[in-house]
């Protein structure tokens, strides 16, 4: 087995979403990931744009690391086309493993599960957990009402600038995953 040249996270919605160009993404993102020899490691699931991302990787060369909890294997229908699935017992243990195995992490479209990732990996950056590269990609403008909230916070006093300097956020998918890609191994 080769080795990858770099492995990142992604997190992203189990469903498609109401705008196309979320399923756009998420195959751009793929493609990039398999065409330059990565490795994808994400929930595990098949459908929705964990499928697309899923899929367009493996289909780009890339390998696919899937990591879902028993309890998600039949609702979130596991993705047996994974070079690896690893099918762990809770959220806390698949969550765990993803950040062991990945370099950088990026946040597509998604709900709520999608948020709690995102917002649990930044705050283990803050809190020194690890140093590897957070981003989300902000696809039409998908999470700009987030972080405007989150300046909101930072202006209540429960957030400072270099927290929010921790996620680098961008709307065009090969800038954003080039930039965390050479973070991950800068660092």
């Amino acid at each position: 087995m080769t080795t990858p040249a770099f492995s990142i996270c992604v997190y992203l919605g189990s469903r498609p979403g109401t705008n196309g160009r979320f399923a756009e993404l998420a195959t751009t993102v793929g493609q990039w990931i398999g065409e330059r020899g990565g490795q994808l490691v994400y929930g595990g699931g098949c459908s929705g744009l964990m499928g697309t991302v899923a899929e367009a990787t493996r289909v780009a060369g890339g390998r696919v690391v899937g990591i879902i909890p028993q309890s998600l294997v039949d609702k979130e229908l596991a993705n047996r086309l994974c070079d690896e699935l690893h099918i762990v017992t809770s959220m806390h243990e698949r969550k765990a493993l993803m950040a062991e195995r990945s370099d950088a992490f990026v946040a597509l479209p998604g709900g709520i599960g999608t948020l709690e990732e995102l917002f649990e990996i930044w705050t283990w950056r803050q809190l020194g957990y690890h140093d590897k590269p957070v981003g989300v990609l902000d696809a039409d403008g998908y999470y700009t009402q987030m972080f405007d909230f989150l300046r909101h916070a930072q202006g209540c006093g429960f957030m400072d600038a270099w927290q929010m300097n921790l996620v680098r956020v961008g709307d065009d998918p090969h800038t954003l995953l080039q930039a965390l890609t050479a973070a991950a191994r800068a660092g």
